[in-house]
């Protein structure tokens, strides 16, 4: 992960169902719908010009604490969410 992480401010925009990172000028997203107490990570975006810093990484780590802190249950629709969960297992217990 790029050095910068623990420097960038990841906020948790709940009324708009995304988490949202601001890194060199760019917008950084996870989306996600919540029905109840399962959400769904429909899409992970982070621009090309600050691709390879691990800020998906970063979106979708925040992501996953969160649920697990409200007891949430986890779809990974988005391929990137999948093949994190998948790589990571100790947020397998998260997948509904």
């Amino acid at each position: 992960m790029n050095t910068h992480a623990s420097a960038w401010r990841i906020q948790h925009q709940a009324e708009n169902q995304r988490f949202l990172v601001h890194v060199d000028g760019h917008d950084c997203v996870l989306d996600y719908q919540r029905n109840g107490a399962v959400i769904t990570i429909t899409h992970t975006g982070v621009a090309d010009a600050v691709v390879g810093q691990g800020i998906a990484a970063a979106l979708t780590r925040a992501a996953l604490d969160w649920a697990r802190r409200d007891q949430l249950k986890v779809v990974p629709q988005c391929s990137y969410a999948a093949v994190f969960i998948q790589r990571h297992p100790e947020y397998a217990d998260l997948r509904d």
